[in-house]
């Protein structure tokens, strides 16, 4: 396998600006999202223009979230929406280093987006996240009319640790028997579960790569209240769960990155439950590759293949 020249140029701007700051494993948590932001910020510039964007902080039962909402030119209100959570593994990134991706979502599917800034681990660990973005989705329910959302025609999204959230908050509402409210998750490159194989570790991880399995596990630790519960609940790793009902899932899945292992996992157990599921391959494409839309064709194929389901969900 190799990486897409666009993508290996991506990768190589975000390593010569992560250079640029203290070592990572020397920050405390605050420090490391500070950091974060600030080297992802050369690719949140640019890009669509939104005919209406606006923010609410509130809390909708469970605890305060914030939330930024995104209406591309020509869709009418109430509109369909995109519920979209941001990755970082749980711990890191939030609605600005994802703000650019979420409006070229908004843009290429014509739908709105709601995108999420949940909170972080360690200092919110599981089920913290969850319950407040399970709040969210029931108060769209009977308030999104209030947003402009047309609470009938909503979709979840994330990539990473966000695609993960987005499958087990669906769970979540299956169990409350709500599972319509959500007519459709995209997952990129899902983060389900702590367990990274050898073979993965061989072929993508290791130093120099984009995210190897301690990094990886690491965020699992910070995301895990009591380890040994955790990777066995089904919320927490969804890779464990009865899928059966869920709506259709479109899993968009980079050729090189130490989780394809993960997401072709979730495809055949989807299948398996008879879900309604497409899984996309970008080849030479790496974990976090949406992010390079500015640069890489294959971020933005990848973008317009997923904006496409989701309209298609919602239509």
């Amino acid at each position: 396998m190799t990486i897409d020249p666009e993508i290996a140029e991506f990768l190589a701007v975000m390593k010569k600006r992560w250079a640029e700051h203290p070592p990572f494993d020397t920050l405390s948590f605050p420090e490391q999202r500070a950091v974060s932001e600030a080297v992802r910020a050369h690719w949140t510039v640019g890009g669509p223009v939104m005919a209406e964007t606006f923010e609410r902080s509130f809390d909708v039962g469970a605890g305060e979230l914030r939330v930024r909402i995104y209406r591309p030119e020509g869709v009418a209100v109430p509109a369909p929406a995109l519920v979209y959570l941001h990755g970082g593994g749980f711990t890191l990134f939030s609605i600005d280093t994802h703000d650019r991706l979420m409006r070229e979502y908004a843009a290429a599917g014509g739908f709105a987006v709601v995108g999420v800034d949940y909170p972080l681990s360690p200092e919110h660990q599981h089920p913290v996240a969850l319950d407040r973005i399970e709040a969210l989705m029931l108060w769209l329910k009977d308030h999104g009319a209030t947003l402009g959302i047309d609470a009938a025609r909503l979709a979840m999204g994330g990539d990473s640790a966000g695609a993960n959230l987005s499958i087990a908050t669906t769970l979540r509402l299956r169990e409350r028997g709500e599972q319509a409210l959500v007519r459709a998750i995209l997952s990129n490159y899902g983060y389900f579960t702590p367990e990274v194989s050898d073979d993965a570790e061989a072929r993508f991880g290791g130093p120099g790569s984009i995210m190897d399995r301690a990094e990886a596990r690491s965020y699992y630790v910070n995301y895990l209240a009591d380890w040994d519960a955790g990777v066995r609940d089904p919320f927490a790793c969804p890779i464990l769960a009865d899928l059966d009902g869920l709506p259709p899932v479109m899993l968009v899945i980079p050729e090189c990155d130490l989780l394809t292992e993960q997401s072709l996992a979730m495809q055949a157990r989807l299948e398996a439950a008879g879900v309604a599921t497409s899984a996309q391959i970008y080849a030479g494409a790496t974990h976090s590759f949406l992010e390079a839309m500015a640069i890489a064709e294959v971020a933005r194929r990848a973008i317009h293949d997923g904006a496409a389901f989701v309209r298609k969900q919602l239509a």
